[in-house]
């Protein structure tokens, strides 16, 4: 029990703890480990953005004032070239970077971002040729904004059968975009409502009367002065649940023409005789190829969420360290944070959330150094699809365990577990929903396993608390899921009606679990592989050992009864196991304060109250809100 003096100022009581950790290790060195690349922008960011008033949030503002200060913080990254969309040709990793960085001011700067860059930027980089790249200058400088109208009211993970049209006619050589029914709008697209100048908009290509598939075509929608264009419905979408600093808008064509040049032809074209070529002969494989900014979005959003659940339990922890409450004596003179509720509540999450960082920065590192021939796309996507839901559930999951370990004080919108939440479930469906890429990811995953299974090989000792059997334990429940799944649908092969009630009406949980499965075993192969660096190891090595164990005895013990039920381990060992939790976070949560120190967030970019000086922040009338009293 950690016993403080009474009468601490805040800042003294985080010091008292940190003096208490149990693990020495290299705290600048943890954060270059997690943040991985582009540190010079990250320094950059770190020094300008600590007094950036239009950085700093408020709560209690009208739709339309949130919606500019919105784009107010997004020119000042511009300003500060923060983010280009010609990294994705000189160096992808700084678009990750940038979205780490807006996510810890504010998830609503860091959807339009990534909508402006990724989503509309990069697909008119990529998609696009010569002829279309003259409007990407602007969209660096917000000169050109953008949106991206893939999703439609009735066609989202279903989107290869939307419904509008762009129809190509020889005599005007213009196409003509047209949403024919209600469910054809464009919808929940981010910009679209006040901002956006121009929109990739997503269509059934018609040449001649035949369908070619899923096409992008370049469609003004606004005119520089902002005036909607004619043919061109934009309907406000209005307040939702949360990032209400986005101006989300359903957008529809009543046969709006444009010049045939603004179909986005890097892989298909109409030439000017008005005959259709493409070097990709499948239907299915153009639309992969038009929509792959997704996959790139993903890493988006993880990247995002990883830097929001750092500063999320860097708040909850900073204020756990100070909030004292009853002790030994009886009087309130013992820190929450050293309470074992508290720790076993905050310290597991801390130790994925690390585990997670370190995956995802591998991710990243795959899909930017990627070769040219495609011989390691496939791999790349399913790591892609499973790293986003694994890393926005978990940030959910910190955000509302965090809130409730904060007491009331994690309730008020100043203390930010409001705002990360919201950009969880922003991120747990935007990019493919969730659960639905979790079934993408078993799909692939089985079809490799099919190619000839390898049962893992159980690591020689009896020691089933040791880190080579815990990550044993991780690949044979992979190695099962896909096993029992590959059996059940290899009776129904032949039967394509009894495949598909098969796969969406009876083991759709089993198909879940498998994805789960594969991304934390890949988090644990990827984690174990960092621990063989020897700088890791010399600089951080002892902290990231007690990591990772926790990390694996958490995947284990969450999942004993797939262990129990298959006879993986007995009742016995799964008791050990549980202990063994138990102490792995007892081992670590003396470190807590020192590790979210290392991620390396300033405390005025927190942003938060409860996370500096709480007790000063409440001895004035702040209304709820940090710019009216001082919280330093």
């Amino acid at each position: 029990m950690h016993v403080v003096r009474r009468g601490l100022n805040t800042s003294s009581l985080r010091v008292a703890w940190t003096k208490g950790g149990a693990t020495a290790f290299d705290q600048a060195y943890l954060q270059h480990l997690l943040e991985f690349d582009n540190h010079d922008t990250r320094d950059k960011f770190r020094q300008q953005m600590v007094d950036n008033k239009t950085m700093v949030p408020r709560y209690n503002v009208r739709l339309e004032e949130e919606r500019e200060v919105a784009l107010q913080r997004l020119k000042v990254f511009c300003d500060n070239k923060y983010i280009s969309v010609f990294d994705f040709n000189h160096n992808p990793l700084k678009i990750f970077t940038a979205h780490e960085l807006a996510s810890i001011i504010d998830p609503a700067m860091c959807t339009k971002m990534t909508v402006q860059f990724n989503l509309f930027g990069g697909t008119v980089l990529k998609l696009g040729t010569e002829r279309h790249h003259g409007v990407l200058s602007g969209v660096d400088t917000l000169d050109d904004v953008g949106c991206f109208g893939l999703t439609e009211l009735g066609y989202g993970n279903n989107a290869v059968e939307m419904e509008t049209t762009a129809v190509y006619d020889k005599e005007t050589d213009s196409i003509t975009i047209n949403s024919p029914s209600a469910l054809s709008q464009k919808y929940w697209i981010t910009n679209g409502a006040i901002h956006a100048h121009h929109c990739v908009v997503f269509a059934q290509l018609m040449v001649d009367g035949v369908n070619n598939g899923i096409h992008a075509v370049l469609v003004p929608i606004r005119d520089k002065s902002l005036r909607q264009l004619p043919g061109i419905t934009i309907q406000d979408m209005g307040h939702k649940i949360g990032l209400n600093g986005v101006d989300n808008a359903k957008l529809s064509f009543d046969n709006v023409k444009v010049p045939r040049v603004n179909l986005l032809n890097r892989y298909s074209d109409i030439s000017e005789a008005g005959e259709f070529t493409s070097s990709i002969k499948s239907g299915r494989k153009r639309f992969l190829t038009v929509a792959d900014q997704l996959l790139s979005g993903r890493l988006c959003i993880a990247s995002g969420s990883i830097s929001g659940t750092k500063s999320t339990l860097a708040v909850a922890v900073k204020y756990a360290a100070t909030r004292l409450c009853v002790g030994p004596t009886g009087k309130s003179d013992a820190a929450i944070l050293s309470y074992q509720l508290q720790q076993n509540a905050i310290t597991p999450l801390v130790a994925r959330t690390i585990a997670l960082n370190v995956a995802l920065n591998y991710c990243k590192h795959r899909w930017a150094t990627q070769p040219n021939d495609g011989s390691q796309h496939a791999q790349i996507v399913t790591m892609c699809c499973v790293m986003k839901p694994l890393v926005t559930w978990n940030l959910e999951r910190v955000a509302s365990v965090c809130r409730e370990r904060s007491g009331g004080q994690g309730y008020l919108s100043c203390n930010r577990f409001g705002a990360a939440l919201e950009s969880a479930h922003a991120g747990i469906t935007a990019e493919g929903d969730n659960a639905v890429l979790m079934q993408k990811v078993t799909k692939e995953r089985l079809t490799q396993f099919a190619k000839g299974p390898k049962p893992p090989k159980q690591p020689e000792g009896s020691d089933i608390k040791s880190l080579a059997y815990l990550h044993y334990l991780l690949e044979q429940r992979e190695f099962l899921l896909n096993i029992q799944l590959g059996m059940a649908m290899q009776k129904v092969f032949t039967d394509k009606e009894a495949m598909f009630k098969l796969w969406m009406n009876e083991k759709s949980d089993q198909i879940q679990l498998a994805a789960l499965a594969y991304g934390e075993r890949l988090t644990s192969q990827v984690l174990n592989e960092s621990l063989s660096n020897s700088e890791v190891q010399s600089k951080v090595g002892d902290l990231m050992q007690l990591v990772y164990r926790l990390y694996l005895l958490d995947c284990v013990t969450s999942n004993l009864d797939f262990y129990l039920l298959n006879k993986i381990l007995t009742i016995e060992q799964g008791a050990v196991l549980k202990n063994a939790r138990v102490q792995a976070i007892r081992q670590l949560s003396p470190d807590l304060l020192n590790i979210v120190n290392s991620f390396g967030i300033p405390d005025q970019l927190l942003f938060a109250p409860i996370a500096n000086d709480w007790v000063k922040y409440n001895q004035g009338d702040n209304q709820g809100e940090i710019d009216k009293v001082p919280y330093m």
